[in-house]
């Protein structure tokens, strides 16, 4: 059957290359994500990608499956795109009225963009190679991605298809066209360089829509809601950390995340949450309730969790809303 698609599809069947591509499209949406960091950089990544492998079918020589070919493909897509070093630049303030308070540092991976986990499905459950070292829902958190951009390109790719999927060490060497030896040095260094930019250990979130989880996310939303900063900074760790790409500002420590919620919050500003979820984790679409009662999308904030408090904030701008199947704004109510 595999033969017979992979004739069909040589002579210009698109339904032929469709069958034998379709499979394999969430996973490799997934991994250029891993990649690049960026939602919309692996989208078009995956289209580059199906392209390439429609325009190239011919030189296909069976050696590989079709998966591990698509894998060649696309990670040598995305190592294009890391390379050009055309990534969006950091963005200034321009929330009117809303002065923030000094961030502790100012952060680097500034083009990040969240993931829909309805999109994680198909994409997640994929069988690994022998050699995966990390859970796939541990590999597609904000955490582990934020750290893999500030890694090479090379030990990016390097790490993801040896730690994350499990390619053997002769396979990646054929997708990069380079050898044995060169991947093994690759990998050292990544897992270095991965280890040396992860934040503290902390204990392992609840599981998904556990009471738990649940519990932690109706007290983060009353408090957001209500504006109760107390409330709300009981929930957060010490050494909570709060990003907002592309906004390169990092706010670490509960003393001035409480500073900068307060800010946002003055002025009487306040806002509906619209719970959604992205790169295993819980999110929110925030809605800022305007005067005639319209309430407009401003972001969409990711809350990462430990056993029973939240120990990262991440907030997005509201073009991030749209692959959420959030819409820009909520009529009033």
């Amino acid at each position: 059957m595999g033969a017979d698609l992979i004739s069909r599809a040589r002579a210009g069947d698109g339904e032929a290359f469709r069958a034998l591509s379709e499979p394999h499209r969430r996973e490799l949406q997934v991994h250029c994500y891993r990649m690049l960091g960026s939602f919309q950089d692996a989208e078009d990544a995956l289209q580059d990608t199906m392209l390439s492998a429609w325009r190239g079918l011919g030189g296909y020589d069976g050696r590989a499956s079709i998966r591990t070919w698509l894998y060649r493909i696309a990670t040598n897509r995305c190592l294009s795109t890391l390379r050009s070093a055309k990534r969006r630049p950091a963005k200034a303030w321009d929330i009117p009225g809303v002065e923030p308070p000094e961030p502790t540092r100012l952060g680097e991976v500034v083009w990040l963009e969240p993931f829909p986990d309805v999109l994680l499905d198909d994409a997640i459950h994929v069988p690994l190679g022998p050699e995966a070292r990390y859970e796939q829902t541990e590999s597609i958190s904000l955490a582990f991605v934020t750290a893999l951009q500030l890694l090479p390109p090379r030990q990016i790719a390097v790490l993801i298809l040896r730690d994350v999927l499990g390619f053997h060490a002769n396979e990646v060497a054929e997708m990069l066209d380079t050898t044995v030896e060169s991947v093994k040095s690759a990998l050292k260094r990544a897992r270095a360089g991965l280890q040396s930019r992860r934040t503290a250990d902390h204990e392992p979130p609840p599981a998904a829509d556990s009471p738990a989880e649940n519990t932690i996310v109706t007290n983060f939303v009353q408090a957001w809601e209500a504006a109760d900063i107390d409330a709300l900074v009981a929930l957060l760790t010490d050494d909570v950390f709060m990003s907002m790409p592309p906004l390169p500002f990092e706010y670490q420590g509960r003393d001035v995340v409480r500073r900068f919620c307060a800010t946002l919050f003055g002025a009487g500003r306040r806002f509906d949450l619209v719970p959604t979820r992205a790169n295993g984790q819980p999110a929110f679409g925030a809605y800022l309730q305007g005067p005639n009662g319209t309430r407009h999308g401003t972001g969409l904030y990711v809350l990462t969790l430990n056993r029973d408090h939240i120990t990262a904030m991440t907030r997005f701008e509201n073009n991030t809303l749209q692959p959420f199947g959030l819409p820009r704004s909520l009529p009033a109510r």
